[in-house]
């Protein structure tokens, strides 16, 4: 009998600390999630007046640029390049060494004055018929070959020379005095700038608002508080594949520019609109949708939206959300479908832009 109470004992003490212990561990199970309701700060959206202005960048472009090459290969016996200066249409600028082709050319003459001779004397026989038709004929086909030696030595000759193509301003030398250069060899570069050409780039989806003869507005210089203006006068009928980008060709109207400079280009897209807008950061973009959070009923919902003109905070939403909808822009993270969300406050677009600067 002593031995069964001392069992019964040991049982009983063992198994009580199980008991506690699985009853402890009941008590430590973790609460459930979303019994804390997230707190979320959101804005009123109204038809806010967007403005259509479109903002692209642009480069300078001068009016006419060449890279001065010699046509032909030799050594530079003339070489007279005024950096930074203008020059007149014409003005010989360099002049390779012609010595031999100058020869041949003087060949050429002395062999078609005998030629000619030659021919005169013919003539008279001919008409005596002192000689054959054939024979004549062979005299005037000489003289009339070496007439075309001439003519293409002297173009080889003026091939030598090489000369400012239209009055601008000729840039810094590239070679100097007895070099040996050839058609590759650049001597300097010209430039006119006179006329100042700015080319920039617009989506395709601009293209129907782009007309020649339009005006759009150019910041040259960004600490410039005044805009210049520019007239479109060409635009490029085919759509770059790459970008999809239409190219635009204008012509500055006042003012300078470097060629080559970067410039802020404004176009006007027409009359200004009202569209529902909300900051950009609060929408969730996805895979194949964006997505924004509403509070309904004191309840999240999450809807679908369509965005279209963007602005540096805020973006335009064409559809998903209407007018006076409640949309959360703080605690996004947060909201869970159909979870209660707690509102603190109501933000404007200006509160929560000032925030961000």
């Amino acid at each position: 009998m002593e031995y069964k109470v001392l069992f019964r004992n040991t049982i009983c003490s063992l198994s009580l600390p199980l008991c506690l212990l699985s009853c402890s561990g009941k008590k430590q199970d973790p609460p459930k999630s979303g019994q804390t309701t997230p707190i979320v700060d959101v804005i009123v959206a109204s038809n806010q007046s967007i403005n259509n202005i479109i903002e692209a960048n642009g480069t300078v472009v001068a009016n006419e640029y060449v890279e001065l090459r010699p046509e032909i290969a030799g050594r530079l016996i003339y070489l007279s390049v005024p950096e930074g200066q203008s020059v007149s249409k014409g003005t010989v600028i360099a002049r390779v060494n012609d010595a031999d082709l100058r020869a041949q050319l003087e060949k050429s003459k002395v062999l078609l004055d005998l030629a000619e001779k030659t021919e005169q004397r013919y003539r008279q026989l001919l008409a005596v018929e002192g000689i054959n038709q054939s024979d004549y004929d062979a005299a005037l086909n000489q003289v009339n070959g070496y007439k075309a030696d001439i003519q293409y030595t002297q173009a080889l000759i003026d091939k030598a020379v090489v000369k400012a193509p239209f009055d601008g301003v000729v840039g810094l030398r590239q070679v100097s005095p007895g070099a040996y250069v050839s058609s590759a060899t650049v001597i300097a570069t010209m430039q006119q700038v006179s006329k100042i050409k700015i080319d920039f780039t617009l989506p395709e989806q601009y293209s129907n608002i782009i007309k020649v003869g339009n005006i759009v507005d150019v910041k040259v210089d960004v600490s410039a508080d005044k805009n210049q203006k520019a007239e479109i006068v060409a635009i490029e009928p085919q759509i770059n594949q790459a970008t999809r980008n239409l190219k635009v060709r204008t012509i500055l109207l006042n003012g300078t520019a470097n060629p080559g400079a970067f410039v802020k280009m404004y176009v006007n897209a027409g009359v200004d609109k009202k569209a529902i807008m909300i900051p950009t950061n609060c929408i969730i973009p996805d895979d194949k949708n964006k997505q924004v959070v509403l509070v309904k009923n004191g309840h999240a919902a999450f809807v679908t939206v369509q965005t279209g003109e963007r602005e540096a905070d805020n973006v335009e939403v064409t559809t998903g959300v209407k007018e006076g909808d409640s949309v959360v822009v703080t605690g996004v993270l947060f909201a869970r479908p159909k979870a209660e969300l707690k509102v603190r406050s109501v933000k404007t677009l200006e509160q929560l832009a000032s925030q961000t600067q």
